[in-house]
Order: C-alpha cells, then structure tokens, then sequence
C-alpha cells in the first residue's frame, strides 16, 4: 500500500470518529494539530518548489517531516497520539532511503528511492497537513479524500 493510501485511510478513520462523536477533540488537541500542521508546511513545501531541489535536499525535508511528527508524538496521548503514530508508519519508508550512491561497502538495507517515491511522499505529507489543519480548527470533513491528491 503507498503512502498517500495509508494517509487517507487515516484521515477518513479520524473523520469518521469526529462525525460519529467517538473522537471529541480538545484544545490541546487543537493547538498540537496546529503547531505540528505548521512544522510540516515548513518543511515539505508546493509541489513546484520541492519537485525542483536535489534529492538529497527532499530526502532531508521528509526527514525532518519524520522529527517533527515524533516529536508531536511525544508531546500528546489517546486518538490524536494513534493519527500521528499511523501518519509515522505511513512515511516508515522515507526511514529506509539514501540520497547518496553507495561506492564500497554496504548500505544498511538503505535503497535509492526514485523520483516518483520522493513525489509520492511529499504528497503523503501535504494530505497530512491539510487533515492536521482541519483538526486544529474543529470537526474534520474534508469530503473524499483520495489517494492521488
């Protein structure tokens, strides 16, 4: 399954549990969505201003996606704790990637990701900090989320 996949079905688990009342949001849910919505949208910016970087570059800001994401994790406990935990495992394979050619040696199980997994990725995080965005806000309806947007 890709990573905009599994971020969707986050998202529409999350919605489904804010319509049905099972997930009643909190300030301080609230404000972490918040602040790490911002930390995301610092990192991984439009498609045009990331698709343009070096690879090592993008590999760098999805890694930072990863830092802020556990440290938002860390910061909080119960559903919103569980929707960044499944945001994490979504983008568990950004974990495995090098930028870098491996000349001698091994390469600790890393791989050299293609264009389209940077792209996919960077899509995956934007689709999170869209949901992360309307969770600060309040109840989250964000219509059908697909795996391609």
């Amino acid at each position: 399954m890709d990573m905009r996949r599994m971020v969707a079905e986050l998202v529409e688990e999350a919605q489904q549990q804010t319509r049905d009342h099972v997930w009643k949001l909190t300030s301080s849910d609230r404000a972490l969505a918040l602040e790490t919505e911002t930390g995301l949208r610092n990192v991984v910016g439009p498609p045009d201003i990331q698709g343009i970087l070096p690879q090592i570059k993008r590999l760098e800001h999805l890694r930072e996606t990863l830092a802020v994401l556990a440290i938002a994790l860390a910061r909080t406990h119960g559903r919103l704790a569980w929707f960044i935990s499944g945001a994490l495992h979504a983008l568990e394979p950004v974990l495995r990637w090098r930028a870098l050619p491996a000349d001698h040696g091994g390469t600790f199980g890393t791989v050299l990701p293609s264009p389209e997994d940077y792209t996919e990725a960077e899509e995956a995080v934007r689709q999170l900090q869209d949901a992360l965005a309307h969770i600060a806000v309040g109840p989250i309806d964000l219509g059908t989320v697909r795996p391609d947007q």
